[in-house]
């Protein structure tokens, strides 16, 4: 099984590469789909959040409010630390099992979306890495039309993740996202005759 880490910026189009891989045959795995479950209410992991940053963080019907929590920690390093030590060593394990599963399946290419996978150390999880990548600007519109936030909560969001020379540095494979949708569709196509077919039709 080819296992690949797909990563990038905020706004730089992981979840629309996400999707045109698993049109192509992979299996998704979505980090940020598996914390919500790892935010269900009174389960270990939302006993820890609350317990960190409080019940003003809860909506009426006992679940964690992410907006409450995101305005929190994109504001201060120390808290988003705080909430990573409780977070990443756990969803880590909850991925990995994810992994297990599929492997034991006979899943050919598994593919694990997770926008903080180095931050997280959850490059041990997979075979390569595969970034996202768009220009600053763009990635700004985007979140400002996508997430009705202003450009001064986009540059925070931007600013409290890994740097772009270092997430590239570190990657397999850089997907460009700087053109339109066709184009993407193009390159992910690509991609995929290129690094997968050949790996996976060998085994």
């Amino acid at each position: 099984m080819l296992v690949i880490g797909l990563t990038g910026g905020i706004g730089t189009g992981k979840s629309e590469v996400s999707r045109l891989l698993e049109t192509l045959g992979a299996t998704l795995i979505n980090a940020d789909q598996i914390g919500h479950e790892a935010y269900t209410p009174h389960s270990e992991i939302w006993n820890l959040v609350v317990g960190a940053f409080g019940e003003d963080i809860l909506q009426d019907g006992g679940e964690i409010d992410r907006r409450k929590l995101g305005a929190i920690v994109f504001s201060d390093p120390e808290e988003l630390a705080k909430l990573n030590g409780i977070m990443h060593p756990r969803m880590a394990r909850m991925v990995s099992e994810r992994i297990d599963s599929l492997r034991e399946d006979d899943v050919e290419v598994v593919v694990v979306e997770a926008a903080v996978l180095f931050e997280a150390g959850w490059e041990t999880l997979v075979d390569e890495v595969w970034s996202t990548d768009s220009p600053v600007q763009a990635v700004v519109e985007r979140l400002q039309a996508s997430r009705g936030i202003s450009a001064e909560e986009a540059q925070k969001r931007i600013a409290s993740q890994m740097g772009r020379e270092e997430r590239l540095g570190r990657s397999h494979v850089v997907v460009d996202n700087s053109g339109d949708v066709v184009d993407l569709e193009r390159t992910v196509r690509g991609l995929w005759e290129s690094r997968v077919n050949g790996r996976t039709e060998s085994r």
